[in-house]
């Protein structure tokens, strides 16, 4: 663990870009426990996951701004003081990125450029962790994927991605703005959106096992992955945020082990005591975008700050069930909700 972690945030003056978003918010809860002074940017683009009851019990204790990455001016405003960015703002859906492309270069390159350019001419010396994604690499060349390994994105999102991730590194090197990226698997756990599942299939599934639904998994089930809770996740931020080693570089975040998507289902199912399974043929528009099995090393982080994901899936299922049971109504329309 990174030397003064638990004390290097306390009065620390923090943004999170994306922050009423998944892994944003629930980041927010562990910096506002580490008492850090956080503001969070948002722009609660409809679908996008942002979500003002992810905030929920800290309302009073942070300072939101629902802004949109893409306006300079409110993002000139709001770097200027700060000492830690935590820039989780991005469009995430592979399919969207596919149908949309020009929204998706808007949101992940050019706000990703704006920001960068708002920390170099009013605060150079902000220290920015960049969520980057696994997506980056593509159809992996060997298994586990460290660092190393080729970036050849399959579709416009990781194209994209991999542009905001190289815009950070670029302003590290050339600008001195501290900066680096972690390259995240598969994050799931409370505050996920399940409204749909256009940002991935475990909060999808996790929503279909809650309302005793089916279940659709896609060829035999035998494609692996890897996969962090998100408590796991916010320490690597917070890890990364909060050492200078990390600047200048790239980090896989993964998960413990590998699992089949046969073997996540059934763990799902089993824990939840509810909802069915069915295998089905792959449909073309995302058969054509997926990467096969693919799970990281994350020896480098772990070297580098010491962190490594301590959640099992069963825990990490057992608390994300847990949370929407109690919480349900917030993350699915109202009509659903009632159901359920």
């Amino acid at each position: 663990m990174t030397p003064g972690y638990d004390t290097f945030y306390a009065g620390r003056k923090v943004l999170i870009t994306g922050g009423l978003g998944f892994i944003g918010s629930n980041l927010a809860h562990r910096l506002v426990a580490l008492d850090a002074d956080v503001v969070i940017i948002d722009s609660l683009i409809q679908d996008y996951g942002g979500n003002p009851y992810n905030i929920h019990g800290i309302e009073d204790q942070v300072s939101v701004h629902v802004v949109d990455m893409r306006d300079e001016h409110s993002t000139d405003h709001l770097v200027r003081d700060r000492d830690v960015i935590f820039n989780l703002a991005g469009q995430v859906s592979h399919l969207d990125s596919m149908r949309d492309p020009h929204t998706d270069l808007e949101i992940n390159c050019r706000s990703q450029l704006s920001l960068l350019e708002a920390c170099r001419k009013h605060n150079p010396g902000v220290k920015v962790v960049f969520a980057g994604t696994r997506q980056v690499y593509g159809h992996p060349d060997h298994l586990p994927v460290t660092e190393e390994h080729l970036v050849r994105p399959v579709d416009v999102n990781g194209i994209n991605k991999v542009a905001g991730e190289y815009y950070h590194l670029v302003y590290n090197n050339i600008f001195d703005i501290r900066a680096c990226s972690l390259r995240l698997t598969n994050v799931y756990g409370p505050r996920q959106l399940i409204k749909h599942d256009r940002q991935g299939f475990i909060g999808w599934f996790i929503r279909l096992a809650l309302e005793n639904d089916e279940i659709q998994v896609y060829g035999d089930g035998s494609q692996l992955r890897d996969f962090v809770y998100v408590d796991d996740a916010a320490e690597a931020f917070l890890e990364a945020g909060a050492s200078d080693t990390c600047n200048g570089n790239v980090y896989n975040v993964g998960g413990i082990e590998p699992i089949s998507h046969r073997n996540l289902v059934k763990l799902l199912l089993e824990i939840a005591h509810a909802g069915t399974v069915r295998y089905v043929t792959w449909p073309e528009d995302k058969k054509a975008i997926d990467i096969g099995n693919f799970y990281a090393d994350s020896t480098k982080f772990k070297n580098a700050v010491g962190w490594t994901a301590k959640t099992t899936l069963r825990d990490g299922f057992l608390s994300t069930l847990d949370f929407y049971r109690k919480n349900l109504r917030h993350y699915v329309d109202a009509t659903h909700a009632n159901e359920s």
